[in-house]
């Protein structure tokens, strides 16, 4: 029998922020631009979980892919990460978010990687809204690299190999701790999901809207969480 979400509000949102490129170039500025505009709109969607009953957020930042853009736009996306950690940092332990990243940290440099690490270790107490943000994420880098993790652990003889099914598999996730997301939204128009959380989001209701990254506000964001109550959720059963 299927589920209704009607009266309530997905716990675990997951947002591809995109759109941020175009929003600048039809107002006839670089890309980057549309970046700064879209980390301030960021603050406004995390500030508005808590009120909204959102407790767990995910935000795809930067794809395994995003490193075939232009030099001059993934510098600019680097700095603009480190100086986003280092003035947020105060305010979101005080409003008690917990902060997490996923993705490879392997390709980022030192700097931006003790950062990320400060934060994680800052807000490790924190319980108001768990935000994750997905940095060098891609959905089959991160299923490969969990897949290298079980496979050592078999080889060393910790894991028994006819034991290993989906829910074996899902532990050596880089969300492992985190609930699958209810629900994933993609700015921009776009309708497809760039390779994101594509094992987690198996049951995820998706939503697409055509408003581009930087012009998407609180309110657009509560209409969204809102529709998600008229949704009847089956996972693959009959309606009953």
């Amino acid at each position: 029998m299927g589920k209704t979400s009607e009266g309530r509000r997905p716990e675990h949102v997951a947002i591809i922020m995109d759109g941020n490129g175009r929003w600048a170039q039809a107002r006839g500025k670089p890309r980057l631009f549309g970046h700064h505009a879209g980390a301030r709109r960021v603050r406004e969607i995390v500030e508005s979980c808590p009120d909204l009953g959102v407790k767990y957020l995910t935000m795809f930042a930067f794809s395994t892919e995003n490193w075939k853009r232009t030099q001059v736009e993934v510098s600019g996306l680097m700095k603009l990460f480190k100086r986003y950690l280092m003035s947020e940092t105060k305010e979101l332990v005080e409003a008690g978010v917990r902060v997490r990243f996923i993705g490879d940290r392997i390709r980022l440099d030192e700097r931006l990687v003790a950062l990320m690490d400060e934060l994680e270790l800052l807000t490790s107490g924190n319980d108001a809204l768990h935000l994750t943000i997905a940095l060098n994420y891609g959905g089959r880098d991160e299923v490969a690299r969990a897949t290298k993790r079980l496979a050592r652990e078999v080889a060393a003889g910790r894991i028994d190999p006819e034991s290993v099914d989906a829910e074996t598999l899902a532990g050596f996730l880089d969300t492992c701790v985190l609930p699958d997301p209810d629900l994933v939204i993609r700015t921009s128009g776009e309708a497809r999901i760039s390779n994101f959380l594509l094992w987690q989001s198996a049951y995820s209701e998706y939503e697409f809207i055509d408003t581009l990254w930087p012009d998407f506000t609180r309110d657009e964001f509560a209409r969204v969480l809102a529709n998600f109550g008229a949704r009847e959720r089956r996972y693959g059963a009959v309606p009953g």
